[in-house]
């Protein structure tokens, strides 16, 4: 398997996945959503809440928040040493105490760890006006999106089979084609028509051109053709902030690889043929 970047930064990734199985495709797809752990609000204690929202209301608006997190220092409850009673170690403690009026952000939340901030400052939680009042204790802990959308570390996270266009020698380079493509990956050249150098994975696929070139009477097959490639595909994956996207591909694949050995040493338990 290969994969090769058309861009990265710590927000968004656009790659190519060439090699694979749609299975392992999915695979990774689904991991990147569900088994990289996270941190986000789980636990409040409201000791003032005067503003127009209910207690749970407010609660779960905090839990969406998404956290920056260092997965080399948090671990989950169930592996931290504390025994999922809380330490310091699988996690943190924010408090807010704010005062009417004014709009309470994500910024108000104050963390006791400084590298545990809100990924944004200018998330509203709540509208107060004069006289209102919230005091909160919150906590965030280590977990995964296949508890809760809220340990998600994506916001995006899709991909598509690679598209594969071939054009014969019957075409006459009438343009019909071109003129229907709503994405502008075709172009009259010479006596024939090409995809335009750099366009060839924004195809969606839609087979509009083999319509029209069908409807330009040159016979029962079009000179173009639209097909899939069932090795390569092109994924998208947009962090929410909380992990850079290097980091939530890395942990995924790592996970992937970890469920497949311990796949290997279960069948190797009943086999009797133990892995060593």
């Amino acid at each position: 398997m290969e994969i090769e970047f058309s861009s990265l930064d710590d927000s968004l990734a656009r790659f190519t996945l060439s090699g694979a199985t749609p299975a392992f495709a999915n695979a990774f797809r689904r991991a990147m959503i569900g088994e990289v752990p996270t941190l986000a609000i789980e636990n409040v204690r409201i000791y003032d809440n005067t503003s127009a929202f209910f207690d749970e209301m407010l609660t779960h608006r905090l839990g969406l928040i998404p956290i920056k997190t260092d997965l080399s220092t948090y671990s989950t409850q169930e592996n931290c040493s504390c025994g999922g009673a809380g330490c310091p170690g699988c996690m943190v403690t924010f408090t807010l105490s704010v005062e009417g009026p004014k709009t309470v952000l994500s910024s108000d939340l104050i963390p006791q760890d400084p590298n545990a901030t809100p990924v944004y400052d200018n998330i509203p939680i709540v509208k107060l006006i004069k006289g209102q009042k919230l005091v909160i204790e919150a906590q965030a802990i280590l977990n995964t999106g296949r508890e809760h959308a809220k340990w998600q570390p994506t916001l995006v996270c899709g991909f598509k089979n690679h598209p594969v266009i071939s054009i014969s020698e019957s075409c006459d380079a009438c343009a019909m084609c071109v003129e229907e493509c709503p994405r502008g990956i075709l172009a009259v050249k010479g006596k024939t028509v090409e995809v335009v150098e750099g366009k060839l994975p924004e195809c969606s696929m839609c087979k509009l051109c083999e319509r029209a070139c069908l409807a330009s009477g040159i016979g029962d097959e079009p000179a173009i053709s639209v097909s899939a490639d069932s090795e390569r595909y092109i994924f998208m994956v947009e962090s929410d902030g909380s992990l850079p996207v290097k980091e939530i591909m890395e942990r995924a694949l790592q996970y992937i690889r970890d469920q497949s050995d311990e796949l290997e040493r279960q069948l190797g338990e009943i086999s009797g043929d133990e892995k060593k």
